[in-house]
């Protein structure tokens, strides 16, 4: 399954991993929310409610979609945080990773805080 994350400006399609937290985001869809930037991050809160899996990691690769399990929220890194060592994407504590973005994240660098955000499921 893939979903599509429209930002106004820009969008972003991602393929759907075989995850609990994959799962959960699927049923919720659609998905509305307001954009929070933190560093080279976007993320929003959502109204899924999943726990930390066991695999689950702070630093991620730019085009991994995560789910962050202590704010109820997706968060999409691709690039520096705050908290981030060196270059890699550091993410505020450990997220379920649950998809793959399918096009270049830096894309997000354009999307500014309060930005409307739609997830839909796409063919």
């Amino acid at each position: 399954m893939r979903v599509r994350f429209d930002f106004g400006l820009v969008t972003l399609d991602a393929e759907l991993l075989d995850t609990p937290t994959a799962k959960a985001i699927a049923a919720a869809l659609p998905i509305t929310g307001s954009a929070l930037t933190w560093g080279e991050e976007v993320y929003f809160e959502t109204p899924v409610k999943v726990a930390r899996e066991k695999d689950a990691r702070a630093v991620v690769t730019p085009g991994e979609i995560a789910y962050w399990p202590d704010g109820d929220a997706i968060a999409i890194g691709f690039g520096r945080t705050p908290i981030s060592k060196g270059d890699e994407t550091r993410l505020a504590s450990p997220c379920n990773i649950w998809a793959k973005a399918l096009s270049d994240v830096k894309t997000l660098g354009k999307v500014k805080g309060g930005a409307r955000i739609r997830v839909t499921a796409i063919d």
